[in-house]
């Protein structure tokens, strides 16, 4: 483009005032060379303070401190910007321009013009166009788009519908006060992180309404790249999606009274209606507090001797003497205090389903005896010599490492290998993070029928809940929850009535640390159609975990692992996350 004869200086003073329209010209070194006095009253600097000086001591704004766009890109055309007066007041302000060469094509200057915007077009400077808030629509999404500043500079037509406001009342509204001091407030984590040009992906909130309880949501945030004066004024977009489930367990996905929607429980759940025709043995193994007992009743429930007695015995809860006549019952005179006959927990369980929980902690001189029991379905009691028999369907289950307990030979190895008929292992909740949301869910409407109140978590306190390891797992997330709900107050939990462990997350966050070698559940070798041999499902649990932290920012979580990014998405799509 050549522009090197530009119309005289008095048509463009004369069109200037015609259309409100204030204009300047700058030489190739970007110093002011003119400068019309609409512009003038516009910024409050004077022809005598501007001219022979660079055009930033004109206009005094932020984004051409980083780059001029007409010099860069030749043309400008309305690019939204805000300016300082020289009184400190700042302006909203459209710019214009283009580049004056020779004709040889040197850059000889420019010349630009600069525009009050209306209210009008501030509140749309970042207006979507409609197919793409239909489709945001469609797909059950809401955006509030937001300044410098962080206040609400557009938004979906439906969030002020949903929120029972008009959108005057929003326009203008700080980030603050619609999503949450603790978010965008001065330390807010969204707000900070924004600050730092990073994205933060499914952030929960609550959605203040006119009337009626806050609406759940999840957030997605990321920053506007700054790209010289050819960017709108919007530096903030934050994408919003309706999360209802957070407010009941209505919705909760259960299966025989256990709550999980992660692949591995998925798993689990078909193999339990697998079994629904065999009296086959089964092994659980899983850390404390997993839900082992809830696996073996929804098995015995889901078998065709529901309706049938189920036992369950605790294997860890008494001494072998003792336990020997709860299994298997004495007759009178057995030992001292065996004053009449008793019959132990193999005749009751008959017809129906034995659950020995912790069998890892049977005596030796007793695994013999389970051994034939489980082989013959025949017994003696303590001090009597009849034989019993008795049709039993049994379920083990431990969380000790019983391949490492048969190499110790502290465990039986044929007994072990008439346990693992069905081998079955419950994930720790670390490894199965998606199940989080519903069991808290879950957890919250149970606990909250008890006490009959109605809680709900605050946004932190559901993310201090969402980022702690839960070594106790499921257990020690009921635990902590009904803790919570006892020391609250009011209708909300907040971080402050959550467990101190919880609280303090330095050494927790993500994470938990692995459970003791002797008590480390591992899969029994390629554990049929159930899980992933034991190293390869460690593997899984660690990069889940890096990704949650990094809240699947790959490059982020890849750091953490030590791998290269290249490597963590194969893995990902290996192991299928």
């Amino acid at each position: 483009m050549s522009t090197s004869s530009p119309p005289p200086s008095s048509d463009l003073a004369l069109l200037g005032d015609l259309a409100h329209v204030g204009y300047f010209r700058v030489d190739a070194d970007r110093n002011v060379t003119e400068v019309s006095p609409e512009l003038t009253k516009l910024t409050g600097f004077s022809e005598e303070e501007v001219l022979g000086r660079t055009c930033l001591s004109l206009l005094r704004c932020p984004n051409c401190l980083r780059g001029c766009g007409v010099f860069e890109k030749g043309r400008l055309q309305d690019a939204h910007l805000s300016i300082y007066r020289k009184d400190g007041s700042e302006l909203q302000v459209a710019r214009s321009g283009v580049c004056l060469r020779d004709d040889e094509g040197r850059i000889t200057g420019a010349l630009e013009t600069v525009r009050l915007l209306s209210h009008d077009e501030i509140a749309g400077t970042c207006a979507a166009p409609a197919a793409v808030e239909a489709l945001m629509s469609g797909l059950g999404r809401m955006f509030v788009a937001a300044d410098a500043e962080f206040r609400v500079a557009n938004c979906s037509d439906a969030l002020p519908e949903l929120l029972g406001h008009s959108r005057g009342d929003l326009l203008g509204m700080p980030l603050a006060d619609l999503l949450g001091e603790d978010l965008f407030g001065p330390d807010g984590d969204l707000r900070r992180a924004v600050a730092e040009g990073r994205r933060r992906e499914g952030w929960r909130a609550f959605l203040p309404t006119r009337e009626g309880p806050p609406v759940p949501v999840s957030l997605s945030v990321g920053p506007i790249p700054d790209e010289g004066c050819g960017h709108p004024g919007v530096r903030v977009v934050v994408m919003i999606r309706r999360d209802d489930e957070s407010q009941g367990a209505a919705d909760v996905p259960t299966f025989e009274g256990i709550v999980g929607r992660s692949r591995a429980m998925q798993r689990i759940f078909r193999l339990v209606d697998l079994l629904e025709e065999s009296d086959a043995t089964v092994l659980i193994t899983g850390e404390s507090g997993t839900g082992k007992e809830l696996v073996a009743r929804a098995i015995h429930n889901r078998s065709r001797r529901a309706g049938t007695p189920f036992v369950a015995v605790n294997c860890a809860a008494l001494p072998s003497e003792l336990l020997e006549s709860e299994l298997f019952g004495h007759v009178r005179g057995a030992f001292t205090g065996a004053v009449r006959d008793r019959a132990g927990r193999f005749e009751l369980a008959d017809g129906g389903t034995l659950f020995l929980d912790e069998i890892g902690d049977l005596d030796p001189g007793l695994q013999g005896k389970i051994l034939r029991a489980l082989q013959e379905h025949a017994f003696e009691r303590v001090g009597d010599s009849r034989t019993r028999t008795v049709d039993v369907r049994v379920i083990a289950a431990t969380h000790m490492d019983l391949e490492r307990a048969v190499a110790e030979r502290r465990f039986r190895d044929d007994l072990y290998y008439r346990l693992k008929v069905i081998p079955i292992h419950v994930p720790p909740l670390r490894a199965r993070r998606e199940d989080l949301p519903s069991l808290i869910a879950h957890f919250l409407e149970r606990l909250g029928a008890r006490q009959r109140r109605a809680l709900r978590l605050s946004p932190s306190a559901s993310r201090h809940l969402l980022a702690y390891g839960w070594p106790g797992n499921v257990r020690e997330l009921e635990n902590a929850l009904e803790y919570a709900m006892t020391v609250c107050a009011g209708q909300t939990i907040h971080v402050q009535d959550l467990p101190p462990e919880i609280q303090d997350q330095t050494h927790q966050r993500f994470s938990a640390p692995p459970p003791a070698a002797e008590d480390t559940p591992r899969s029994t070798g390629a554990s049929g159609d159930l899980g992933l041999p034991a190293e390869e499902a460690d593997e899984v649990a660690r990069i889940r975990a890096a990704l949650l932290a990094a809240r699947y920012n790959r490059t982020a979580a890849a750091e953490a692992l030590g791998m290269s990014r290249t490597t963590l998405w194969r893995k990902m799509r290996e192991f299928r996350l």
